[in-house]
């Protein structure tokens, strides 16, 4: 039964890193759900989330298979409610009709208006994923021009650390 899992990457921050890791997860047939990479609190690395659906031996065949690499420093999957995190911009929209009922939604979520035109306005939300899911489908009435979606991020909770686990 496929479950879905996250998995925390530390890796050194050079060039070609982050091909060498996703070439491995193609090279297997495994698909990535989300994908986020981006240095870390110590330049020389970078931390690449994934979010991926899957098996326990899937799940076990992609950690042994990370760790097989040399510029993997540290893999962890983040299972305990990991603090997790998603940033999306959204075009929708601005019609008169529907825009108090958007800006209520906007308000109610915690969002942003980041853009505004007397057609269209782009509204940044962040909060955990089924947060963003719940936003897109109460904007779908109003028309979604168009969207992007970083994936997820995650950290464990308390002072612990993926380096020092």
């Amino acid at each position: 039964m496929d479950e879905r899992f996250i998995l925390a990457v530390y890796v050194d921050n050079t060039v070609g890193v982050l091909t060498r890791v996703t070439a491995m997860f193609t090279r297997r047939g495994f698909n990535i759900d989300a994908l986020t990479v981006g240095e870390t609190e110590r330049p020389e690395y970078s931390r690449i989330t994934i979010s991926m659906a899957g098996d326990k031996y899937m799940r076990e065949q992609m950690i042994n298979q990370l760790k097989k690499l040399e510029v993997v420093k540290k893999v962890e999957v983040l299972d305990d409610a990991p603090i997790k995190r998603e940033l999306m911009l959204i075009k929708v929209r601005n019609e008169q009709q529907h825009r108090e009922d958007i800006m209520t939604a906007v308000n109610v979520y915690r969002a942003s208006v980041i853009d505004y035109s007397t057609s269209g306005m782009c509204i940044e939300v962040t909060g955990n994923p089924s947060k963003i899911d719940a936003f897109v489908e109460l904007m779908q009435p109003f028309g979604i021009l168009e969207m992007c979606r970083t994936g997820i991020v995650a950290l464990d909770r308390g002072t612990t650390t993926l380096l020092n686990k």
